[in-house]
């Protein structure tokens, strides 16, 4: 009967433990600074590029384009390749910054 209480009473330290690393995880990542946040879009901009846009045509770089002209045609593309918002977004991010 100890046992069971004591493996009870552990198992449910662990738990706790865990909950609260992943509490202070999550809460160290939204706790970057706007810099970082925009370098993190920017990453993931970068590996989701050639992704989405070899798919079907030849990726043009950043700099073909203004930022202007990438958010129109961005709109134009999340349309027709059904981009999930946060990728498109990310996409977006990458091409204006890498011009």
């Amino acid at each position: 009967m100890k046992r069971k209480l004591i493996s009870g009473f552990a198992g449910a330290a662990v738990a706790l433990a865990l909950a609260a690393c992943a509490g202070g995880v999550a809460h160290a990542a939204n706790d970057a600074t706007p810099a970082q946040q925009k370098r993190q879009m920017f990453l993931r901009g970068a590996e989701l590029w050639p992704i989405y846009c070899n798919t079907c045509h030849n990726a043009r770089p950043g700099g073909e384009f203004s930022p202007t002209e990438w958010n129109m045609i961005l709109m134009h593309m999340r349309t027709q390749a059904n981009l999930p918002p946060q990728d498109a977004k990310a996409i977006l991010e990458y091409l204006k910054a890498s011009r």
